[in-house]
Order: structure tokens, then C-alpha cells, then sequence
């Protein structure tokens, strides 16, 4: 497609939407199913336990370096905070459906704020050491009916480098357990069938500081900001986000529909909600904090990333909402996202106005109903009643407490 009739493209959609911001911003409720999971409350469909155990497992860890209240993964932590004040917890561990370990394994930082997961596996094996320990539910089903939070680049695999990660695979002793964690994609070692994915932790009170009016015009086409090579990890190119982020800077750096570049502005979240499009390329890991982003501003998600499994995908309809493209086809980005009518568009615009959707991929503070901490116990819900084939016979074991890297079994 030719330079002009890329400009004239974007200025027809810029053009739509401010008809549409004119006439007043509408929204449109999620049509079926989803929109009802979208909005179910889960008090009152379950009750869960929370363990109490000693502070070096969580609160200590956090004293050492309250940068991790902010990361991108600090999911555990405000999942924990929420957990001790909501009415589905239950101090009474007979009634329990759900038993929840408080541990922060992701709160290890560099000083630059990169996670190092070294340490998760032998922490988490002396969590589970210590709960079978000193209190009997675990061992009765040996996890079947414990959840755990772990919001690594690939989940229990405990490695932000993919093939690692699959070599190492989930932590044995988690194999019963349901997992909730960012890390999602179809037929993966390190997703485990019955898991929970959960949108990354983005800053809800940051966000919410830089809105700007609703009737703002989206005068960007496509805009993204980040890394597209990663010189330091991936020296010779090609394995860092398997090509697709170099893909997008090679065909698209002089693209005048293309806001993209590795600097972070100021105004990255104004100019996020004056964007059509957002790209929400895999890095190390399928999924970012973008994606989030791009939904809390209105921004048409455009999700790089194969067989991505996606937050809350039951209750929220990622098709509607966003635009998929193959990793495979980014140099036709251009052409792809161009031909999309503007009256989809608009329908996709509509959808992420509905204040519920921005609620459901947030952690806030406090708790909101609808919000992710509550899709999280919706998700939950939804497994009850356990089958009783999770209960053990007396006596009987499932799991191998020495299987797993040697490293891991080290004492904690």
C-alpha cells in the first residue's frame, strides 16, 4: 500500500473516532456468557484458608526491597493483602475449599529491577515443607486443593529464558496445585491444564494520575514503546522475542503510521490513550504489562504473540476486543491493521470503554468489585465442588519430594 493511502487511512479512523467522541462516548456490555462471568461475585461460592507462616516467606522479603510493591509481578503480593481482609477467607481451615500459601518467590531483584528466579524453586519447596509439616490438609491431597501465585516470566518453571525454563520444567511438587500466573501459551511445559492466567501488575493509582478526557482525539495510528533488540541477553538477534519485536523496527522505523521507538517518554500513557492501536509483542515471555495498558486506555490491543493464552480469556473476549497477528506476519502489519473497517474499530472502542473490562486487569487499592482479584476467585469458584478423587488413601503418596534440579533441593 502506498504512502498516501496509508495517511489517508489514518485519517478516516482519526476522523471516526472523533465523530464518536463528539456525539459522547459510548460503551457496550460483553453480548452472552462472558459478560455475565465478567461480572459474577464470588462471595459466598467459596471460602478459602490462608496459611500463616513466618514473615521471612513474605513480609520480610518485602521490607528488604519495596520496589517489588510496584514490579510487574507484584501480583503476589497484593493477592496476599487482599486475601486477609476478604470476606472469602475463612479462619477456620475445616471449611475451607481453597487453601492459599502467602509466599513472595518473585520479590529477588537486581538493581536494575530485573526478577531473578534462582531462588523461587528452593523457597517454594520449603513453604510446602513447612505447611505438610504443621498442618494436615496438604498431605490429604497433596496439593489438589491449594493455590499458589506465581507470577515468574514462565510461571513454576522458575527461568525468564524459555528453554531453560522448559528444561526445568514446573516444580514437581506443584504438579497438583492450581497455578495462577501470568505466563499463559497453548501446548507449553510450563502451563499446566487447570491453570489460572492473570493479567501482569500494572499501577492503577499511575494510571489513573495520567487520564486525560475521553474525547481526546486518536491522532496516533499504531504506537508502541520498548526493546526490539536485547543486545545484552540475546547478543546475535533472532531468539529475543523469536524475531517478531526486530521484525516490527526493520519494516516499519520509517513507517509515518508507525509511533515506534525504544525511548520511554513522559507521556507514555497519554499518548497510549491518543493511539488507535498498541502493540503488545511477546518479549522474553508471551505477554507484557502493555496489554494491560492497553486496555485501562482504550488502545486496540494488537497481540504478537502465538499461542497466547490470555487473561481471564472465559470472561473476557480478547477477540472482540484486540487484533491478533501471527509472528509470522508482522512485516504485513501494515496492511492488516489498515484494512480493518473503522466500524469495527469503533465496536472494538465501545467494548473497552465498559468500565468492567479496564476493573477486571487490575489489582487496585482497595479491592473493587469486578476487579482481577476477584476474577481470580471467580476462576476459582468455578472448580468447586472438588472431585473426591483429589483425596488421598491413607498412606498413599503421588508426588516425588527428590525429583528436580539438585540445585533445588538444597535447604532453603
Amino acid at each position: 500500500m502506498k504512502i498516501w493511502m496509508w495517511i489517508f487511512a489514518a485519517f478516516v479512523l482519526g476522523f471516526a473516532w472523533s465523530i464518536a467522541a463528539e456525539q459522547g462516548l459510548r460503551t457496550e456490555r460483553i453480548s452472552g456468557s462472558a459478560g455475565d462471568v465478567l461480572e459474577d461475585d464470588p462471595v459466598g461460592r467459596l471460602k478459602v484458608y490462608v496459611y500463616e507462616l513466618p514473615s521471612k516467606y513474605n513480609k520480610k522479603i518485602l521490607q528488604k526491597d519495596p520496589r517489588c510493591l510496584t514490579h510487574m509481578f507484584a501480583a503476589e503480593i497484593y493477592m496476599h493483602r487482599f486475601l486477609l481482609s476478604s470476606p472469602v477467607r475463612t479462619l477456620n481451615p475445616e471449611e475451607a475449599d481453597w487453601f492459599y500459601t502467602p509466599i513472595y518467590e518473585t520479590c529477588d531483584l537486581t538493581p536494575n529491577g530485573l526478577p531473578l528466579p534462582f531462588k523461587s524453586p528452593r523457597m517454594m519447596r520449603s513453604s510446602i515443607q513447612l505447611i505438610s509439616t504443621n498442618w494436615p490438609y496438604w498431605n490429604r491431597t497433596e496439593g489438589a486443593d491449594h493455590f499458589f501465585v506465581v507470577p515468574h516470566d514462565f510461571g513454576a518453571c522458575f527461568h525468564y529464558q524459555e528453554e531453560k525454563a522448559i528444561e526445568r520444567g514446573i516444580l514437581p511438587l506443584l504438579q497438583r496445585a492450581t497455578l495462577v500466573q501470568t505466563f499463559g501459551q497453548q501446548n507449553h511445559v510450563c502451563l499446566k491444564e487447570g491453570s489460572i492466567t492473570i493479567p501482569p501488575y500494572a499501577p492503577p493509582q499511575k494510571m489513573q494520575a495520567h487520564q486525560i478526557p475521553p474525547d481526546t482525539p486518536r491522532s496516533i495510528f499504531v504506537y508502541f514503546r520498548g526493546l526490539f533488540y536485547d543486545v545484552n541477553n540475546d547478543p546475535e538477534g533472532g531468539y529475543y522475542a523469536r524475531g517478531a519485536r526486530a521484525a516490527v523496527w526493520e519494516n516499519f522505523k520509517s513507517n509515518p503510521l508507525f509511533d515506534i521507538s525504544t525511548d520511554h517518554p513522559t507521556t507514555y500513557y497519554e499518548d497510549m490513550q491518543r493511539a488507535i492501536f498498541c502493540l503488545c509483542p511477546l518479549g522474553w515471555a508471551p505477554w507484557s504489562p502493555r496489554l494491560v495498558e492497553a486496555v485501562v486506555f482504550g488502545c486496540i490491543p494488537v497481540i504478537i504473540a502465538d499461542d497466547i493464552v490470555l487473561p481471564f480469556a472465559d470472561a473476557i473476549p480478547w477477540e472482540e476486543i484486540g487484533v491478533f497477528v501471527a509472528e509470522e506476519a508482522v512485516p504485513n502489519l501494515d496492511t492488516i491493521l489498515t484494512s480493518i473497517p473503522p466500524e469495527v474499530i469503533l465496536r472494538k472502542q465501545r467494548l473497552l470503554a465498559n468500565p468492567s473490562m479496564k476493573r477486571a486487569m487490575l489489582f487496585p487499592q482497595p479491592a473493587q468489585p469486578g476487579d482481577a482479584f476477584h476474577q481470580i476467585l471467580n476462576g476459582l469458584a468455578r472448580k468447586l465442588p472438588h472431585d473426591k478423587s483429589i483425596y488421598l488413601k491413607p498412606g498413599e503418596k503421588i508426588l516425588n519430594w527428590t525429583a528436580g534440579p539438585v540445585g533445588d533441593l538444597k535447604p532453603w
